[in-house]
């Protein structure tokens, strides 16, 4: 599977940035291979999710223009 954080934040992170990690949550599913017998025969996976937290401190004019770059690229985009 593809991550797509990096994409997402580019290289306009601040001068102060680090990421925070949150615990990750596991998710395991158990399925039985056939309805009728063999109950014993089973099929597992799981699912990960991964999540990570960004501190920025920038200036209020630094962050107000890159609100407005970022709301003016979702509005282009619809």
């Amino acid at each position: 599977m593809k991550s797509p954080g990096n994409k997402l934040l580019g290289n306009n992170l601040g001068r102060c940035t680090r990421k925070i990690g949150s615990p990750e949550e596991r998710v395991l599913y158990t399925v039985l291979r056939s309805p009728h017998i063999d109950k014993k025969s089973r099929e597992q996976s799981e699912m990960e999710i991964h999540k990570k937290l960004l501190v920025t401190e920038t200036e209020t004019h630094e962050l107000r223009k890159k609100l407005f770059r970022s709301k003016r690229r979702a509005t282009r985009r619809t």
